[in-house]
C-alpha cells in the first residue's frame, strides 16, 4: 500500500543553547554570526521564510559598511552584484549639494543590498559559523525561574505542543512589536516626538546612481540604488499628511510627492512597470528600551527604533549587535552596564537628530544644519567601532565560559505592590503569566 510522505517541521537539535535569539533579520542574523564565530551554541528562530522580503529603504550608512567589511561580508555582496554608491547628493529645493564618497580599504563606498540578499547573507554566515537557524517558526512565550530570571522560550508551531528550549540568555531581535520586550517588560526609556510615513516602490536606474535626498517644504524623497539595477524610489511625508492624502491612493499621491520635489525624480519612478507594488510604512514615534535584564536583552529596533528617514537602522542593528557580542560574551555585570551605556549614548543622539529631520518643522535654511549634525553623529560612531576588538569568547579576564549573568541588582526582580516576595513560588512561570 503507497505511503504519503509528512513533511515535518524542523526542531531544535538541542534542548539548551548558550543564546537563543528570537528573530533572524539584521540585528539577531548578526548577533549569532558574532557569538557563533566566538565557540557559543547558538539558535536563532525568524517566524518569516528564509530569505523572504522586509520593509526597508534598504540604504547603508559608515557605520553599517564599515561593520559588513570587518566581518568579511562586504566583499561577498559586492561581487553578488550590489552596486557601490560613490557619492551623495542633497536637493534642498533647486539648490543641489553632492558630496563623494572619500573610499577607503575598509569603506569603499557606500551600499543599499535588497533584504532578500543582506538578510540572506547574515543568515548564511551565521549558519556557517554554526549557528542553528529555524525560520518558518514563532516564539509564543518565554519561561523563566522563580527568581523571574528569564531561562528560555517556548516555540510554538501549528498542530503540535509547545516546545520548551533553555537558554543562558535570550536575545529579542523582533523587531517594533517585540514579543521578548513585552514579555520582559522592559521600560521605555525614551520615546520621540514625531513620525514619518514612507511610501517606497522600485524602478530601473543607470549604473552608477548615487543617493539622493530631496528635499522641499513639507515633503521629502530619496532615490537609492540597490541590486537588479533597480533603485528604491521613497516619499516621505508627516504621518497626519499621510493620512489625510494616502488613504484612498498611495499610488497617485506618492506621484504627486515626487513631481513636487523633481519633475525628474517622478520621471524615474514612473519607469517602473505598471504592475509594480507599493510599500507603505505609515510611521511610528521612535523610542529606547531597556536594553536588558537578568536572562535577557534587546538589540535592533527591539530596543532603539528611529524614523527610517535617516536610513539608519541597518547601521544601528550591525552597531549594536558586535556591543551585545562583547557583552554577553564577557558575561560581567559591568559588560552588560557599559553595553547599554554606549548604546544610548549614539541612540540618543541619533534620535535627536532624526527626529530634527522626520519633523519636518525645518526650513530648506535650515534643512542643511541638520544633516550636518547627523553626518557628525557618524563620523563619531564610525571611529568608535574602527577602534573596536572583534567580539571574542576568551578575552574576558576571567578567561573561562561566559556566564552571561545580568548584573546582580537586577537579578532579583522588583516585588509588585503587596507582594513581599517575588520569588517565593516554588513554580517556574513563563513571562505572560501562565504556568506550565
Amino acid at each position: 500500500m503507497p505511503t504519503t510522505a509528512i513533511s515535518l517541521r524542523p526542531t531544535p537539535k538541542r534542548a539548551h543553547y548558550d543564546a537563543v535569539i528570537v528573530g533572524a533579520r539584521c540585528a539577531g542574523a548578526s548577533t549569532a554570526l558574532l557569538l557563533a564565530r566566538a565557540g557559543l551554541k547558538v539558535l536563532a528562530i525568524d517566524r518569516r521564510p528564509y530569505g523572504s522580503d522586509a520593509l526597508s529603504t534598504h540604504a547603508l550608512m559608515r557605520p553599517a559598511v564599515l561593520q559588513l567589511s570587518r566581518w568579511g561580508l562586504l566583499e561577498p555582496l559586492l561581487e553578488g552584484g550590489t552596486p557601490i554608491v560613490e557619492a551623495t547628493t542633497f536637493h534642498y529645493g533647486d539648490e543641489e549639494i553632492t558630496i563623494p564618497l572619500n573610499a577607503g580599504p575598509d569603506l569603499p563606498g557606500l551600499i543599499a543590498p535588497r533584504r532578500t540578499v543582506l538578510d540572506r547573507m547574515l543568515v548564511d554566515a551565521a549558519r556557517k559559523a554554526g549557528t542553528e537557524v529555524l525560520h518558518d517558526m514563532a516564539v509564543g512565550d518565554l519561561f523563566a525561574d522563580t527568581r523571574g530570571r528569564v531561562r528560555g522560550v517556548e516555540i510554538r508551531g501549528a498542530g503540535r505542543a509547545a516546545l520548551r528550549v533553555s537558554a543562558d540568555i535570550v536575545v529579542g531581535a523582533d523587531g517594533i512589536g517585540s514579543l521578548v520586550a513585552k514579555c520582559c517588560d522592559a521600560q521605555l526609556l525614551r520615546s520621540g516626538a514625531v513620525s514619518a510615513a514612507h511610501v517606497y516602490g522600485y524602478a530601473p536606474v543607470d549604473p552608477g546612481a548615487g543617493y539622493h535626498w530631496y528635499f522641499r517644504d513639507g515633503i521629502a524623497g530619496s532615490l537609492i540604488p540597490t541590486n537588479d539595477g533597480l533603485a528604491c524610489i521613497v516619499a516621505s511625508v508627516p504621518t497626519k499628511l499621510f493620512d489625510q492624502r494616502f488613504r484612498l491612493c498611495h499610488a497617485r499621491a506618492r506621484t504627486e510627492v515626487l513631481e513636487a520635489l523633481s519633475p525628474a525624480l517622478a520621471e524615474q519612478a514612473s519607469r517602473a512597470p505598471e504592475d509594480a507594488r507599493l510599500q507603505a510604512f505609515r510611521g511610528v514615534p521612535g523610542y529606547i528600551r531597556q536594553a536588558y535584564g537578568p536572562g535577557w536583552a534587546l538589540v535592533g529596533d527591539a530596543g532603539f527604533f528611529r524614523d527610517p528617514i535617516t536610513s539608519h537602522g541597518i547601521s544601528d542593528a550591525l552597531r549594536d549587535a558586535a556591543s551585545l557580542a562583547h557583552a554577553v560574551l564577557d558575561g560581567s555585570a559591568a559588560a552588560f552596564a557599559a553595553w547599554q551605556q554606549e548604546r544610548d549614548l549614539f541612540a540618543n543622539q541619533v534620535l535627536d537628530t532624526t527626529d530634527a529631520i522626520a519633523g519636518f518643522d525645518w526650513t530648506l535654511a535650515d534643512i542643511g544644519e541638520r544633516h550636518r549634525r547627523f553626518s557628525a553623529v557618524m563620523k563619531a560612531e564610525v571611529q568608535t567601532l574602527a577602534g573596536q576588538p572583534m567580539p571574542d569568547r576568551y578575552a574576558s579576564p576571567t578567561m573561562g565560559r561566559p556566564t552571561y549573568r545580568a548584573p546582580a541588582n537586577q537579578d532579583e526582580p522588583r516585588a509588585p505592590a503587596g507582594v513581599s516576595n517575588p520569588g517565593a513560588s516554588n513554580h517556574y512561570r513563563n513571562r505572560m503569566g501562565a504556568r506550565p
